[in-house]
């Protein structure tokens, strides 16, 4: 049997000492050990086998730390954080207090830039060589490591017209595999796509026209092309870039076959590969599916309604409307400023849009939001998926600033159901005609409600209920974190000395309601799974301080720093937002 050699390699030095005839041994190792891992501890699995063979001939290749390697998006950075020192500890991978599921700076002198989200490693490549060149380094080598679905963004492109105007040692790394999370789409999949099978002659190279040195396309997994399209790229000046072809889930026939599902499987038989199942007690549907499931509901009835999602059909569920109406659904890939322009464009022609997006995703089209929408206040309907603590994905992907970086802008509704049923109703409210854009906020996972598909109920925008009376004190929850509530105050000694609302919207503010909590209690408590600074408590603090009233505030949500990963129930509890810690609160206040 042959060595074991992973268990040597605690940073590329070590790799560097091996023969280069030894390389296979190692890849064939790393796949064993991510495959170990992930099928029990889970994670994003499909990306890193892709990668393998490249990310070894990167380290071998190259002289990291002092060569800078930038990683797009992270997820196929597991096999990189295995040879960077992180061996032993990697099955710590997107747990409490663990590794980071994605690159991160403070993590490892090996991960140079933090990503989590695409399309960022082109610009941050470019602006360390850029940097170099002006520090006298212009001999230190800059490598972006960037995927076919990613590249598509606008902002990959951004980075690569700038490039093509530098003289700097800029590797733009291409791992082509048609696939992100979900197939890549649109125009330069197709041109890829040919330029794979050679249809595309060489001065109709749309990356030498932005004046890049183009080389391949190669094989991913063959060592000896990769060194030698490395060896010939070296002696060119300026910035370059190598197109490969590599096969995500390399290494597992599961993974290979069914590629959507194992980009992030969940827990599997590391042996066969199958899927194993899940311990779903609780039979609700994720939020998502109420979503993709009642979109199709209601456009069933009105054709005039429209999908629009960027890059994430299965993760929103938007994949259910994509099926039963082809063309009135769009996946616009990675390209989420588009995405919200392309939403305003059509609701100036009387469509009625949905736009599901990710919250942390939203933030990348900001100016959009603002500019092209709630400006000229067209009525588009955002339907943001993700929002509040997501988990393991950690910082990057917490959706906690939503309702803080929503609030402010004018002419848009922020509602905020709690159940799946609020959820439902407010998507058929907005499906009739809203004279503002609105914005809808749900949670990743499920809820609590089995029978959900009710009949359809209006909603009046801008109001909350009472759903519990109290003598003593109110609490204000927002959103589904009423769940939370709800069990804290069945744990109460004394139950009946709180009143519990809900807000429903965070703007407009169901005034009335708040003049009724404030005229009746001296102490008011809000509770949300977004941040404090700016969030919906601060809307209702501000309320308060407005009209006069002299009721004691106490917000609780997100404190002011970023949370790391971990278990949801892990980070609400740190984050004082849990079931416990919001009885301990209530408690605390009543003696």
């Amino acid at each position: 049997m042959a060595s074991r050699l992973l268990q040597n390699i605690n940073s590329p030095e070590d790799l560097r000492k091996l023969d280069k005839q030894d390389l296979l041994q190692v890849a064939k190792e790393l796949r064993e050990f991510i495959i170990d891992i992930v099928a029990t501890k889970e994670g994003h699995l499909g990306a890193s086998l892709g990668v393998v063979e490249l990310t070894i001939a990167l380290h071998y290749y190259f002289k990291t730390p002092e060569d800078l390697l930038v990683w797009d998006v992270g997820h196929q950075a597991y096999g990189h954080k295995i040879l960077t020192g992180r061996r032993d500890i990697f099955e710590t991978n997107r747990k409490l207090n663990g590794l980071s599921g994605f690159p991160k700076r403070n993590e490892s002198i090996f991960d140079t830039f933090g990503v989590g989200h695409s399309s960022t490693s082109i610009s941050a490549a470019l602006g360390m060589a850029i940097a170099s060149k002006l520090n006298g380094k212009s001999e230190k080598n800059h490598i972006a490591v960037i995927g076919d679905a990613s590249i598509a963004s606008g902002m990959a492109f951004e980075g690569l017209n700038h490039a093509g105007v530098t003289k700097v040692n800029l590797w733009v790394i291409l791992n082509d595999n048609a696939i992100g999370i979900d197939p890549s789409v649109g125009a330069l999949k197709a041109y890829l796509s040919k330029s794979k099978i050679g249809v595309k002659p060489k001065q109709d190279n749309m990356i030498e026209a932005l004046n890049f040195h183009y080389s391949g396309p190669i094989d991913g997994h063959d060592f000896e092309a990769i060194f030698k399209a490395f060896e010939e790229l070296e002696k060119v000046k300026g910035p370059k870039f190598l197109h490969l072809i590599t096969k995500k889930g390399k290494g597992l026939q599961q993974a290979e076959e069914n590629q959507v599902t194992y980009h992030a499987p969940g827990k599997f038989d590391k042996t066969t590969g199958e899927l194993l199942p899940k311990n779903n007690e609780n039979l609700s549907p994720k939020f998502q599916d109420v979503f993709g499931l009642t979109l199709v509901e209601l456009a069933k009835t009105n054709e005039q309604i429209i999908g629009i999602t960027p890059a994430m059909p299965t993760g929103s569920s938007l994949k259910y409307m994509m099926n039963e109406f082809p063309d009135r659904a769009f996946d616009v890939g990675i390209a989420e400023q588009h995405a919200v322009t392309l939403a305003a464009g059509m609701a100036t022609q009387g469509k009625i849009v949905f736009c599901t997006i990710y919250s942390t995703f939203l933030q990348r089209a900001y100016d959009q939001l603002i500019h092209d929408v709630a400006l000229q206040n067209l009525p588009v309907i955002f339907c943001i998926d993700r929002a509040g603590l997501v988990g393991a994905d950690g910082a990057t992907h917490h959706g906690v600033f939503d309702l803080a970086y929503l609030r402010c802008i004018p002419n848009l509704i922020i509602a905020t159901p709690s159940n799946e049923i609020e959820l439902r109703n407010i998507l058929y409210t907005a499906s009739l005609g809203l004279e503002n854009p609105i914005a809808i906020r749900y949670p990743r996972g499920r809820g609590l409600i089995t029978d959900w598909q009710k009949d359809f109920q209006k909603v009046e925008i801008g109001k909350g209920k009472k759903l519990q009376s109290g003598s003593e004190l109110a609490i204000i929850s927002v959103g589904t974190i009423r769940t939370e509530v709800e069990e804290a105050l069945q744990q109460l000694q004394q139950p009946e000395k709180v009143a519990h609302y809900d807000l429903g919207f965070v703007k407009p503010l169901d005034e009335e309601m708040l003049v009724e909590i404030f005229q009746q209690y001296k102490t008011v408590i809000t509770v949300e799974d977004g941040v404090i600074s700016g969030g919906a408590g601060e809307a209702v603090l501000a309320f308060a301080n407005q009209h006069q009233f002299t009721s004691k505030i106490i917000n609780l949500g997100i404190p002011d720093e970023f949370i790391e990963q971990g278990t949801t129930a892990e980070l609400r509890d740190l984050a004082g937002i849990s079931a416990e810690r919001i009885q301990q609160k209530i408690e605390e206040v009543l003696s």
